[in-house]
Formats: structure tokens, C-alpha cells, sequence
């Protein structure tokens, strides 16, 4: 194998970016034992997501990152990058995601939460 092949051999399918940003993550199991934590992404593509873990996540299982997202919607609201996909590789605390589907939603404010919170105990 030439030079050329081993680069076209090594090149990913995405261009991947070092973004650090905030996850949380959940198993998506249907035996309802839910396994749940939160890491920071050490990297991203279209395709795939690195990010820390702080627990074993087996490659083929099902999981979902809700990513805090550096944009905001009409500079007013916060947003997340909520991805579904499969597990590909666990290796000294990082897990490697295959996207297989996402969306962006808006980003409640704890501020916002707990006043929504207190308005339906005020209505009770």
C-alpha cells in the first residue's frame, strides 16, 4: 500500500472539531434500568461525537446526548443539540457516538423552571 492509500484509508467520513462543550447523557434501554451521567465532548463531526464518561457505555448500546450548545436561538434562548445513536467505542473513559439521528431544542433556565414550578403549587 502507497502513501496515497494509506491517507485515503485513514480519512473519516466527517471533518471532526475540538469543541469541548457540557453533556448530559442517558442509556436509551427498554428494560426500563435507566443509566444516566453527564461528561464534556472532546470532539465532534455530523457523524460522531467524543466525549468523557463516567461509567463503561458497551459499544452497541443505545444512547442520548442532550449537548449545551454555544448558540443561541435569536441571541435570546439557549439551546441543546439533543443526538441519538449507538455506542462504537468505550476506551479509558471516553465513549465514541455514532450519530444516527438529531434536533435542537430550546434550553429551559433553571430560573425558568422552578418559576413555572411554583406557579402550578400556587394554583393547587
Amino acid at each position: 500500500m502507497g502513501p496515497q492509500q494509506i491517507r485515503e484509508a485513514d480519512r473519516r467520513r466527517s471533518d471532526r472539531f475540538a469543541i469541548e462543550r457540557e453533556i448530559r447523557y442517558r442509556a436509551l434501554n427498554k428494560r426500563g434500568g435507566e443509566e444516566a451521567g453527564e461528561g464534556k465532548t472532546v470532539n465532534m463531526s455530523s457523524s460522531g461525537v467524543l466525549f468523557t464518561a463516567g461509567q463503561i457505555l458497551r459499544p452497541g448500546r443505545r444512547i442520548e446526548l442532550a449537548i449545551s450548545w454555544p448558540a443561541q436561538l435569536n441571541h435570546k434562548c439557549a439551546l441543546k443539540l439533543v443526538a441519538r445513536g449507538r455506542v462504537v467505542r468505550f476506551e479509558n473513559g471516553l465513549a465514541a457516538m455514532e450519530i444516527q439521528q438529531y434536533e435542537f431544542r430550546t434550553q429551559s433556565s433553571p430560573g425558568a423552571a422552578l418559576a413555572a414550578g411554583l406557579a402550578k403549587m400556587a394554583m393547587a
